[in-house]
């Protein structure tokens, strides 16, 4: 039997330092994932708070099925869609609000070897305008982009993680990337307007 399944067993006679042990290394996923999909660090934080609190349950009734991780990131994404859902309830989400973001973190490649502070501030727009794009997407186009382009998880992990067909993931995340290149055209030609 290999460490995880020990680390599951005692977890599921209720010890502590067991579970704490077995949800180390998936702590920095599940935050990075609420990140993206609530857009800031407190947030993200309380909802990563909820999403171990609710694993910690529910450990009990994990059948061992699927694997852990895959468990561990469908929770993550439905308690990120249940706080989404009721925020549009109450009308207190912005999807223009403007976000921090740590260098780098949405992987957009630009090859520079020491850049000049103007080239820092291009990336940090187009990072900027890109999470921007994505907060704009349909909740089930920005979770897709969030878990394949940003987290970098197969198309069979989100099939698992969302528990959805793998031919309805690949095009909804086909059709995800194309509405966030539409997206990002048009304020390209908006912005082109107003410059003229």
């Amino acid at each position: 039997m290999d460490q995880e399944k020990i680390l599951i067993q005692k977890c599921k006679n209720g010890d502590i330092h067991s579970f704490e042990l077995l949800i180390e290394s998936y702590q920095s996923k599940v935050f990075n994932i609420a990140y993206r999909m609530l857009g800031n660090a407190e947030d993200a934080s309380d909802v990563a708070q909820e999403v171990f609190l609710k694993i910690f349950k529910s450990i009990s009734t994990f059948k061992e099925e699927a694997s852990l991780s895959t468990w561990i990131y469908r929770i993550a994404t439905n308690v990120c869609l249940d706080e989404i859902r009721k925020r549009k309830k109450e009308n207190i989400i912005s999807m223009n609000s403007t976000i921090q973001l740590e260098d780098g973190e949405l992987n957009i490649q630009m090859e520079t070897t020491d850049p000049r502070p103007d080239e820092i501030l291009e990336e940090k727009e187009l990072r900027d305008e890109v999470k921007d794009a994505i907060g704009c997407l349909k909740d089930e186009h920005k979770i897709v982009i969030i878990l394949r382009d940003i987290n970098g998880f197969s198309y069979e992990d989100i099939s698992n993680i969302l528990n959805c067909p793998l031919g309805t993931i690949k095009s909804r995340i086909n059709r995800a990337r194309n509405s966030l290149k539409n997206i990002l055209l048009k304020r390209k030609e908006l912005l082109k307007k107003h410059h003229v």
